[in-house]
């Protein structure tokens, strides 16, 4: 039955996503920054999830920065423990799926560039890691007005590894590094393959990531 509880759950994820897209776009919602995106988001996912308890004895739970457990030290938190932006759960007393979602708001004004950037594929580390860890669908959301992230002609050599423009893609075991004499972090290495692909809604620009 599991199957039939993922497949509801990312319909609730994908249909959640899509409503925050057309809300913030159009007015609806006015996001000033990454606290109040992560509410927004948790708000219609709770409301969509609820709708898609069927039976009495499903029930759709969602926590904020929730601490998951993990077999080894996380990237993210330095310890055996992670704390997740926005954690689903999704079933019966019987079944049950779970899901991680990171986010990252990025403001025009409060620009942090290059390290954004890193910050971004750490994030695509940590759920690869969760993911390893028992939380079986994970997916990463941006949202942002600053085209830089989207289609900047060109990055600084020494950042440029780091690239998720629209269009781009990563191949699974590509070393990533600050080539700076004082580094922002430690390399990156990603075990999965990613596609970039960002959607524009009246000047503002989202991308999912299923990881």
């Amino acid at each position: 039955m599991t199957h039939k509880f993922k497949a509801r759950l990312k319909k609730i994820i994908d249909t959640s996503f899509d409503l925050l897209e057309m809300k913030i776009a159009n007015g609806g919602i006015i996001s000033k920054n990454e606290a109040s995106f992560q509410l927004e988001l948790a708000y219609i996912l709770k409301v969509v999830g609820q709708l898609y308890e069927f039976h009495p004895s499903e029930k759709f739970h969602l926590e904020l920065e929730n601490t998951i457990q993990l077999k080894s030290k996380s990237r993210k938190s330095k310890t055996d423990k992670a704390r997740i932006d926005i954690y689903l759960e999704f079933g019966n007393e019987n079944e049950k799926i779970n899901s991680a979602i990171e986010l990252k708001f990025l403001k025009k004004k409060n620009h942090r560039e290059p390290n954004n950037r890193y910050d971004i594929f750490k994030d695509l580390a940590n759920l690869e890691d969760y993911k390893e860890n028992g939380i079986e669908l994970c997916y990463f959301y941006i949202s942002t007005n600053h085209s830089h992230y989207v289609n900047q002609n060109e990055y600084s050599e020494n950042t440029r590894d780091f690239d998720f423009r629209d269009g781009k893609e990563y191949i699974a075991g590509t070393k990533l590094e600050y080539k700076t004499e004082k580094p922002y972090g430690k390399p990156i290495c990603l075990k999965t393959n990613y596609k970039f692909n960002w959607k524009s809604i009246e000047n503002l620009y989202f991308m999912k990531l299923e990881i």
